[in-house]
């Protein structure tokens, strides 16, 4: 062995830094959690809501398929006839209770699917913490939407811009027997606040990503691909110019979003200063 070869392994530890400096050169993938955060898929599976008809009538009937098929039996709904002087659904019957556990709720959305008439769907949110299990048992009065169609906005709910739209996106692209050519047409009944809302496209041309907010894998898991999968526009020093108008886009945002606090904070600070001199 030469002198070489001597240097070469004894300085072989050096090889585990190598994925190390590969990655000093990547973009970052970290964001400031809770001020920062990614945007959320329109498949997510988040907390419920009970959604209204356009004219302000409740879609659940309280048929409690929900309950029967829910694998966690977290779902307790009694059914009510309605009353023929103000009736609260268009059927026979209408949801007078209805209790979700959250305790016990694993996610799976198998209620959504369930349900004949659209009336329980998921929201994005699943930022949702409790301080004692009774606030866990969400009950009818939380779950339904307001007189706007928008859900129910909880104390220990951390609600962001874009967690109530797109509900159950999945259910949207669900097709009557697997057909293709029902993919992207509109298969869900209108929802007081929302109309009628887009339908999600699968893998065919049929699809509007624009208005689901869907987003393909490629582009937002980019940092974590091979150097080989990643488009050659994105490589190199073509590459860290693309990079750095993201971020200066991202920085030029966040210094937006810094000015209008700043605002707000003088703003409600001369008021209380004008408010003590009074």
């Amino acid at each position: 062995m030469g002198f070489g070869d001597e240097v070469k392994d004894q300085l072989s530890f050096l090889g585990g830094f190598k994925l190390t400096f590969q990655h000093l050169t990547r973009p970052r993938v970290t964001t400031s959690y809770p001020d920062e955060k990614k945007a959320k898929f329109p498949r997510q599976h988040g907390r419920h809501v009970l959604n209204r008809y356009e004219d302000g009538m409740e879609k659940c009937i309280g048929c409690e398929l929900c309950a029967g098929v829910c694998p966690a039996d977290c779902i307790y709904v009694r059914g009510l006839d309605n009353p023929p002087d103000h009736p609260v659904s268009p059927g026979e019957r209408y949801g007078y209770v209805y209790e979700i556990n959250y305790l016990r709720c694993i996610h799976c959305d198998m209620c959504v699917e369930a349900c004949p008439t659209e009336a329980i769907t998921e929201s994005k949110l699943f930022e949702f913490s409790f301080s004692n299990r009774s606030d866990a048992i969400y009950t009818k009065k939380e779950l339904l939407v307001d007189d706007n169609g928008m859900p129910q906005k909880l104390p220990w709910e951390d609600w962001r811009e874009g967690d109530d739209m797109m509900t159950s996106g999945w259910m949207r692209a669900t097709s009557p027997s697997g057909s293709a050519a029902y993919e992207g047409e509109v298969q869900w009944s209108g929802e007081l606040g929302y109309g009628t809302r887009a339908p999600e496209g699968g893998q065919s041309g049929h699809r509007n990503d624009e208005l689901t907010g869907n987003k393909a894998l490629r582009e937002t898991l980019e940092p974590h691909l091979l150097p080989e999968d990643i488009p050659l526009a994105h490589r190199g020093m073509q590459g860290r110019v693309w990079r750095a108008k993201i971020g200066a886009e991202k920085n030029k945002k966040k210094m937006e979003a810094m000015r209008v606090r700043m605002k707000e904070l003088r703003t409600s600070r001369k008021a209380a200063k004008a408010e003590g001199k009074s």
